[in-house]
């Protein structure tokens, strides 16, 4: 990276800052103002990570995520019902079992060994 594009990544972060820092400062009865402070020093950080290149890579980047997404196949409603019932199945049943394991368990340990039934 750039020294150039250091600079404006660390100019971002202060804009960052200075839009919570705007946020603290005004009184907390004008909440739309506080948080028009926020949302200005993050459009206005966007804005200067825009112009650097880690912000056209990000940009990229996030664009070939969204194409990646586009081509993802849903399961239709039918087959997500069935692997949601399947999901709940399987839970049912390692519930009982874990409950089976640790009943006996605390028969053997409590009953058996301790002799505290």
């Amino acid at each position: 990276m750039e020294s150039i594009d250091k600079i404006k990544v660390a100019a971002a972060l202060l804009l960052v800052g200075f839009g919570v820092a705007g946020f603290y400062a005004l009184p907390a009865d004008q909440s739309v103002l506080r948080s028009l402070a926020v949302v200005a020093g993050l459009l206005l950080a966007a804005t200067v990570l825009w112009f650097s290149q880690p912000g056209r890579e990000f940009v990229d980047y996030a664009r070939d995520s969204i194409k990646e997404a586009q081509k993802v196949v849903w399961p239709s409603r039918k087959e997500t019902w069935q692997v949601t019932g399947v999901v709940f199945l399987f839970v049912g049943v390692l519930a009982l079992f874990m409950w089976a394991v640790d009943s006996g368990l605390a028969w053997v340990f409590y009953d058996l060994i301790l002799g505290r039934g």
